[in-house]
């Protein structure tokens, strides 16, 4: 059986509306394959670090999120370094920033 999802740029579209009506800054940085591409977002903490997390699924197949970092938290620079080889590896993904002191972010899924 096959999962229905929502085109990738449907569904980054909606979460950044629903910052933006929240008050918190979001945008997309890099935009990906419109239907099916896969997204990584990078949480700005407003201190020159960052969180960045990479969209997975969990052995049950559920949407969670990653942390491409051992320690969670890295430099902004790092962050940056790893987004940039992201995009090289993998044009069609998509590059999400939210800036949010606590590094929350609106997007389904937990952290695996």
């Amino acid at each position: 059986m096959t999962e229905e999802r929502l085109p990738t740029h449907l569904w980054v579209g909606a979460k950044i509306r629903y910052c933006d009506q929240q008050a918190i800054s979001a945008m997309v940085r890099h935009k990906g394959e419109r239907q099916s591409g896969a997204v990584i977002l990078k949480l700005d903490l407003l201190d020159g670090r960052c969180k960045v997390l990479t969209q997975a699924r969990d052995l049950d197949g559920n949407l969670g999120w990653m942390a491409a970092f051992r320690d969670g938290i890295v430099s902004n620079a790092e962050g940056e370094e790893y987004l940039a080889r992201s995009i090289k590896r993998d044009p069609d993904v998509w590059i999400v920033e939210i800036e949010h002191r606590d590094g929350w972010h609106p997007f389904e899924g937990k952290e695996i």
